[in-house]
């Protein structure tokens, strides 16, 4: 198994590649691996998520057979290809049969998915997924909008570029009328 100390020492490694081997003594880098590494822990703590877990916990619907929609959830990911970060917003919707989710319960995730390496498409997937197992709705929906720091730092360097992806299941695939009542709400302005 790798440790901290391994993980440190890899980062050196690339340091001195970037740097050089003379500048990675300098001041400013002295303690960048063990800062690197903590900072990973956290970026990549979705490793250590389970989403029966955190979906394991859920209420009666009571009878409420709407769409429930937690939209413009803010999330940081990294993009598996080239360790780039990718940022955005995704909106979680489902109709419930007879259970709901407390509200966090999909910002969080959308947090297990999104703090991995990842791509867009695997996190719109796996939120879908694990939905559609512990909730069985009647559907759920994820779109999810994100700029990619591989398209805008490097290769064709766009900047105002946005990736959408979508996963639409059960009534939200099957009826027109409730992808349009989702977009419409998904449109609405912010309070």
């Amino acid at each position: 198994m790798t440790t901290k100390s391994d993980a440190m020492k890899a980062v050196e490694i690339l340091l001195e590649y970037i740097e050089g081997k003379e500048n990675v003594s300098r001041e400013g880098l002295m303690r960048t691996p063990e800062r690197v590494v903590d900072s990973w822990n956290e970026i990549f703590a979705g490793y250590s998520m389970d989403s029966k877990e955190i979906l394991e916990a859920t209420f009666n619907a009571e009878g409420y057979d709407g769409i429930v929609l937690l939209r413009n959830i803010e999330f940081t990911s990294t993009c598996e290809h080239h360790l780039q970060p990718f940022r955005g917003r995704a909106h979680i919707a489902y109709i419930p049969v007879d259970r709901i989710a407390g509200i966090s319960k999909l910002a969080r995730i959308l947090e297990l998915h999104a703090r991995r390496l990842q791509n867009q498409e695997r996190i719109t997937k796996h939120i879908a997924d694990d939905i559609e197992r512990e909730l069985e709705p009647l559907g759920t929906a994820v779109i999810i909008e994100a700029s990619h720091g591989c398209m805008q730092c490097r290769g064709v360097a766009k900047q105002q570029a946005i990736m959408t992806t979508s996963a639409m299941r059960g009534v939200f695939f099957e009826r027109q009328e409730a992808r349009a009542e989702l977009m419409q709400l998904i449109q609405q302005p912010v309070l």
